[in-house]
């Protein structure tokens, strides 16, 4: 073939699984994967459309990288991910740069695409496949070696008022277990050391095709696998956390006492108007109940602030909670208008000024908490999976509290003893930033 592909892959972790299946498929039939996008002779962009800071990056991006057919030896760009689907004639018509367009439902027939392209067709829109069944597919994974991505369902049956992944991915739709512990066992084949379960509602796991929730169960087939040392589960909605589920993570060695919980708000009233299933009461007993039962748990939370009618009174109540309940990672989001979605018809719109000083003030709030959190761990002696070297060769890693990219790191100083990359080791905690720790390697002589 010799030709050059080069992938940029913006948004979620889902939508990175996407994108390690076509470099895989793309791969396979021989093309080359460079990471320089000069070097490239096809460039694929799979796009964010969630909100609008990320339409924002995937147009620069898009506008950035067909810059290469001017300067570079780039002869097709393609844009594949949420926004293709969602823009895909706009994108086509305002962008004469891009030769095609593919949905979230047709990236696994990307080399069709990329050889139809190829021929001298133009404005290809390969969309609209949103209830497509997939199970395991081959990945060129683009994580360090030692962690991995599982996408174990996809698509979404909530119908949050301000969301619109329902429209860009489909209907809920469960994995077959089988074909996830495959992957599993087939990942650490390959030296991965921590999966990390992913989904639009990972807790709805099963549903769909077992007629109940086969998430606890999922997990403890897992455990099973012995080369496999942490379990992450990430998206969890809170008013399908059972106990089954608690406990089985209570119980585990392996999977991470860390609870991804995106509760968006804390007032009735809000939570009301987003369409969300919970109650502030039962986000609260649900909170009380993980932290009951498993005492050293871990709870990271996304809020939005500024949706519409949001007032003052709702805003101090979320405040007063983040100051009761000290969760210990929270990720604060203004509201973004999204067209098609029943919160952007809603009246009493927040004014962006007020939106991101509310942002501001919980921000701050949770700095002061998750600095008071992080000032209690010096001294203490923690379990630290090695990510990799800063420029300046110090070690980094996360504990179990932390999942990449997302949540906070610690940082080694362990003089000239070499670590292997992927390894878990004891750390002795001796400083503490805001979001980040210090330690040294307890069992060397850097001690």
């Amino acid at each position: 073939m010799n030709l050059n592909i080069g992938f940029v892959s913006l948004g979620c972790d889902k939508n990175r699984i996407d994108s390690e299946i076509m470099l895989s498929k793309l791969s396979k039939e021989g093309y080359k994967i460079v990471n320089d996008e000069k070097e490239a002779d096809i460039i694929i962009i799979n796009t964010c459309g969630f909100i609008n800071s990320a339409k924002e990056e995937s147009i620069n991006t898009i506008l950035e990288m067909a810059e290469n057919k001017k300067t570079g030896r780039c002869k097709l760009i393609i844009v594949a991910g949420c926004m293709a689907e969602r823009y895909k004639g706009e994108l086509l018509e305002e962008m004469p740069e891009i030769d095609a367009v593919v949905g979230t439902g047709n990236y696994y027939d990307i080399c069709n695409i990329v050889k139809e392209a190829l021929s001298g067709k133009y404005g290809i829109v390969k969309t609209d496949n949103l209830n497509y069944n997939f199970n395991y597919e081959e990945r060129i994974l683009t994580t360090p070696k030692h962690y991995a991505y599982i996408k174990i369902a996809e698509g979404c049956d909530n119908q949050c008022s301000y969301c619109i992944i329902p429209k860009l991915r489909g209907k809920f739709r469960s994995r077959d277990m089988d074909s996830i512990i495959h992957e599993a066992k087939e990942l650490s084949k390959k030296g991965v050391k921590e999966i990390i379960l992913v989904a639009q509602d990972t807790t709805m796991y099963g549903v769909d095709i077992y007629g109940k929730r086969m998430l606890p169960q999922l997990l403890k087939n897992l455990e099973a696998i012995e080369e496999i040392q942490w379990i992450r589960v990430m998206y969890s909605y809170p008013e399908k956390i059972s106990d089954e589920l608690i406990e089985t993570i209570a119980k585990s060695n392996k999977i991470c006492h860390y609870f991804d919980i995106p509760i968006q708000h804390i007032s009735n009233n809000i939570l009301k108007q987003m369409k969300r299933a919970s109650s502030s009461e039962e986000i609260i007993t649900k909170i009380n109940n993980i932290r009951n039962k498993v005492p050293d748990a871990v709870i990271r939370t996304s809020l939005i602030v500024g949706f519409p009618g949001e007032t003052e009174e709702d805003f101090n109540k979320l405040k007063q909670f983040l100051m009761d309940y000290k969760l210990d990672r929270v990720g604060v989001f203004t509201y973004s208008i999204e067209k098609d979605t029943i919160a952007a018809k809603m009246k009493d719109q927040i004014d962006d000024d007020i939106k991101n000083k509310r942002k501001d003030i919980l921000m701050k709030l949770q700095s002061e908490i998750s600095f008071n959190k992080n000032k209690e761990q010096i001294g203490k002696i923690i379990d630290v999976i090695i990510d990799g070297k800063t420029k300046n060769n110090q070690y980094y890693g996360r504990t179990y509290k932390d999942a990449p990219e997302i949540d906070q790191q610690v940082f080694i100083n362990c003089n000239d003893n070499k670590i292997d990359i992927g390894t878990i080791i004891k750390v002795k905690i001796i400083k503490a930033y805001t979001y980040d720790l210090i330690g040294v390697v307890y069992d060397e002589s850097c001690k």
